[in-house]
């Protein structure tokens, strides 16, 4: 049952509102809710939900069911329930197509969530909304670091080492309540992962709040609420649109947090003065691709466990006359994913270590490979066939690219793979191939 709202939510004029919340009666699976999850907004007969591209709707024609109100009221509904097909009034507050996007989102994430213009947007609300006075972030998405910079412009937050404690804290001032720990998992661009709950266990113990970019590692992959964290943000652009065509970001709420409530309706309520939502087809097209994610995922993480576990094989292997894996070793100086952290898979007495409780279902569709110099990276993508070489990821299309091309944080050797739902065996052979080409023109990797 959700909780009733208060008069501080965001939304002072209606106090009847409920947060849209499940039946947690019902245990569907995921591939089950994504397409179903969003039943209760059907008001017509069409199976594919239909494209409302209006930004404004009609009010009723009864001049006594005119209500005048705040711009921050919302219709009212049951928990858990749709937004009336008629309840709309503008779409920079909520939309058809958006509305049931969050709907499905809600359930899957397993916390009621809200959708913004881009992943970018949707963290740069999380710091409006949670206003910390000391951020903890490490190495990650460079394009986080960029909006981080900007509200500590804004606010003059400090800015401190998540994997160095001890910069947690200085003369005057400490890392603690009302502040935010911040953890990517697995990270941009390597797909290496780290231990949620070391990290929920760190902020909570200071009274600060765990925010975790989960983008890498989509459901079924990674569930953070599970392993303590507060908030979950994803860069729905990626795995939950799936085709390359279309922005979208999303901030997930754990409906464990006492502030909850508060947490989601004041959220609502400054993304409509902050003007970061979702245009309408982003909204239909990331309701398309919902349909599908588990099916996408599953196979571009099991593809890219695959192409790991090869390409290690490769680099490990003292066969001389073995051309396929000489030619990798030739040009891959270093590999970088989740699934060769072996000592995190299993403790030492043989019991599944963190990670293989925190990633039970894959490790993520993304890897990075170290080349020897950066005339290998950058000629690398030019020799093969099936990878585009472009930035971005999450799509069904295996991408590539040279990191140095859109991060300057990285080194020039860096190369970050997002594996797609293409036969794993064809990849191989194509990777193969280019290491062999390569390997031709740059002898000796010069």
């Amino acid at each position: 049952m959700a909780l009733q709202n208060g008069d501080s939510n965001g939304n002072p004029n209606v106090l009847s509102l409920e947060i849209p919340i499940p039946d947690e009666s019902l245990s569907y699976s995921l591939s089950t809710l994504t397409n179903h999850a969003d039943n209760e907004a059907n008001s017509y007969t069409d199976v594919a939900p239909a494209l409302h591209v209006s930004t404004t709707y009609r009010y009723p024609s009864d001049p006594s069911l005119l209500k005048p109100t705040d711009d921050l009221d919302i219709p009212d509904r049951l928990p858990g329930a749709a937004i009336k097909a008629d309840a709309h009034i503008y779409s920079r507050l909520t939309a058809p197509n958006t509305s049931r996007l969050e709907l499905i989102l809600t359930q899957i994430l397993g916390g009621p969530s809200l959708t913004y213009g881009s992943g970018l947007a949707a963290f740069h609300a999380l710091l409006v909304y949670l206003n910390p006075k000391v951020v903890a972030i490490g190495a990650g998405y460079h394009g986080c670091h960029g909006v981080l910079k900007i509200f500590q412009k804004l606010t003059n937050c400090k800015i401190v080492d998540l994997f160095d404690e001890k910069t947690w804290e200085g003369e005057g001032w400490r890392l603690g309540e009302g502040d935010v720990v911040h953890l990517e998992t697995p990270v941009n661009p390597t797909g290496n992962a780290y231990d949620i709950q070391h990290f929920a266990d760190l902020a909570h113990a200071r009274g600060a709040v765990l925010t975790i970019d989960a983008t890498f590692a989509p459901p079924p992959l990674q569930d953070p609420f599970k392993h303590g964290a507060d908030f979950i943000m994803h860069s729905g652009t990626k795995y939950f649109g799936g085709h390359s065509d279309m922005l979208c970001g999303v901030v997930s709420i754990n409906r464990a947090r006492e502030t909850m409530e508060k947490d989601y309706w004041t959220m609502f309520g400054e993304r409509l003065h902050l003007g970061a939502v979702m245009g309408n087809m982003e909204g239909w097209l990331g309701v398309r691709s919902l349909r599908t994610l588990e099916l996408r995922v599953v196979r571009q993480s099991e593809n890219a466990d695959k192409l790991v576990a090869y390409l290690d094989c490769c680099m490990k292997s003292h066969g001389e006359n073995d051309e396929d894996a000489n030619a990798v070793k030739a040009v891959v100086a270093k590999l970088h994913h989740a699934s060769l952290q072996t000592e995190d898979l299993r403790t030492p007495d043989g019991k599944p270590g963190w990670l293989a409780k925190q990633m039970p279902n894959g490790f993520g569709p993304v890897f990075a490979m170290d080349l020897h110099n950066a005339e290998q990276a950058r000629s690398f993508p030019s020799k093969l066939h099936l990878f585009h070489h472009a930035t971005s990821l999450g799509g069904v299309e295996s991408l590539i690219e040279w990191r140095r091309m859109s991060d300057n944080t990285v080194q020039d050797t860096l190369l970050r793979v997002s594996v797609g739902v293409e036969n794993w065996e064809d990849l191989k052979q194509d990777i193969v191939g280019a290491c062999k080409a390569l390997a031709e023109d740059l002898p000796n990797g010069k």
